[in-house]
């Protein structure tokens, strides 16, 4: 069963796991860009700038994920692991969720940039429908792969302890801190964006994401892809305009859902699945949902 902490699982992966979790995805990230931050010249030397399609900017990105790699084999091996990656194979929800994905997510693209007054200005990015892929690829492979430590590890975890509303605040905040040193280093995509919007969005988007993430019983697949529409190349530039429409959407999302939001029973805490469940996809609106 998903949804729900059984006595093994705690054992398996306990709640002080985010201690190290932290430290490693904080320390793994930090500490690349850092190098790059103080020791630009020495670091560039060796490796080369440092862009956003480098490797080892794409290191620093899979921190969490490598995270929760180490933290779930270290406590329950690599059949824990096995059976923690089989959250990658989750994928039912209520259609009103895969609307919002398929549709939502680029209709608050494109509301933002109709807002901002450049959605029929800016050209095209792509020269050619093979650099088109290589982008769509790309982002598919950086950003979405967080998700296996953030909705993945913490977010199950700090569920134990607290209402998803809190839940996903604190996350958020992590989410949004453990971006900042991106924004310091030339080179990244963020060092082109101001922060306290994208700040904003990271609290705003674990705050949806975290509906969804308990509506499809505690699925990576679904947030890594929801992860994935909000970094699409395709869509356009609507900075910050795409962030007032996401706080807009998250406060809907949290109406809708705020007896679920603001009571851990149905919450998802399990890391490891025990067992399977079959259940019933619970609605974009649907607070009242009770996981089984």
């Amino acid at each position: 069963m998903i949804t729900g902490s059984s006595g093994a699982d705690r054992r398996q992966i306990p709640f002080i796991s985010l201690v190290p979790f932290l430290l490693i995805a904080f320390g793994l990230a930090w500490g690349i860009l850092a190098l790059f931050i103080f020791l630009p010249d020495r670091m560039t030397g060796i490796f080369g700038e440092l862009t956003g399609q480098h490797p080892l900017f794409f290191l620093a990105v899979y921190a969490p994920a490598i995270a929760a790699f180490i933290i779930v084999t270290y406590n329950a091996g690599i059949g824990g692991l096995r059976r923690y990656l089989s959250r990658l194979l989750l994928w039912r929800c209520s259609q009103a969720w895969y609307a919002f994905l398929i549709v939502g997510i680029p209709l608050l693209f494109y509301g933002g940039s109709a807002w901002k007054g450049n959605l029929f200005t800016e050209p095209f990015p792509f020269p050619s429908f093979q650099s088109l892929l290589i982008a769509l690829l790309l982002a598919a492979i950086k950003g979405p792969i967080e998700e296996f430590g953030w909705r993945g590890l913490a977010l199950p975890l700090l569920q134990r302890k607290l209402a998803p509303i809190w839940a996903a605040l604190i996350l958020g905040i992590v989410w949004g801190f453990w971006h900042l040193p991106a924004f310091l280093l030339s080179g990244t995509q963020q060092s082109a964006w101001s922060f306290t919007p994208f700040f904003t969005g990271t609290v705003t988007i674990s705050l949806i994401v975290t509906t969804l993430f308990n509506a499809s019983r505690g699925s990576i697949l679904l947030p890594a892809l929801m992860h994935f529409q909000l970094t699409n190349p395709i869509w356009p530039d609507a900075q910050p305009y795409d962030t007032y429409l996401l706080v807009g959407a998250a406060v809907l999302v949290v109406w809708f859902n705020r007896k679920a939001m603001f009571s851990r029973e149905g919450a998802v805490t399990e890391v490891i699945p025990q067992a399977e469940s079959r259940v019933m996809p619970r609605d974009l609106g649907s607070g009242t949902g009770k996981a089984s």
